[in-house]
């Protein structure tokens, strides 16, 4: 029998671990920009990428582990991410080390991915429970970075770099772009089901 979702602290919830290892993560965006942009400190700027992609499980592992889930946690948490891939698509796409089209691609994910959301809470509805599928996506696409970024920035390492961060960038957008099916899936058939809509907070 699966664990019972932990209840939410009172309130926002703001002193928290969790939240603590979100702001860290946070911190870490305009210290990458600095890096990439005006310095040439490129493995620093890749293992920070790491770091902070790799760890977007923590925050969420600790608020359930320590009981400490927030408001502000459940805000702040998938906002971090989604600034981590747009932040890092835009840095690594006006440095060349991505094409465009693959980061409209990503934008226009992300774009149908709101609008799913905003659909569903006109209805009454909450956003659709996030699939293992689009947590492998995301990983995919958030440690592809990194790589790229050894691959086209530090000299000697784009013979190994270059195919291995290809290979996750294409899989984790293939990735994405199936796991979007699959949140558009989930919304339709909760559209079709129907419930009351709530009435409207004041």
């Amino acid at each position: 029998m699966s664990k019972p979702a932990a209840a939410p602290l009172p309130g926002w919830g703001v002193w928290t671990w969790p939240n603590l290892v979100t702001a860290v993560r946070l911190l870490g965006i305009p210290l990458v920009c600095y890096l990439l942009l005006a310095t040439q400190y490129y493995w620093q700027a890749a293992i920070i990428l790491a770091v902070g992609g790799g760890t977007d499980w923590v925050d969420g592992q600790l608020a359930r582990r320590l009981g400490q889930v927030s408001k502000l946690g459940r805000l702040l948490d998938p906002f971090v991410d989604r600034l981590y891939i747009l932040s890092s698509l835009l840095m690594l796409t006006f440095l060349g080390l991505l094409p465009w089209p693959f980061t409209v691609a990503v934008l226009a994910r992300e774009a149908l991915l709101v609008s799913i959301v905003v659909v569903l809470r006109w209805h009454g509805f909450a956003p659709p429970q996030v699939h293992f599928l689009g947590k492998c996506a995301t990983a995919m696409v958030f440690m592809s970075f990194p790589v790229l970024v050894v691959a086209g920035l530090v000299p000697g390492a784009e013979a190994w770099a270059a195919p291995l961060g290809w290979a996750l960038a294409w899989w984790g957008l293939g990735l994405y772009w199936l796991a979007a099916i699959v949140y558009l899936r989930q919304a339709a058939g909760l559209l079709r089901a129907g419930r009351p809509e709530p009435s409207v907070a004041a």
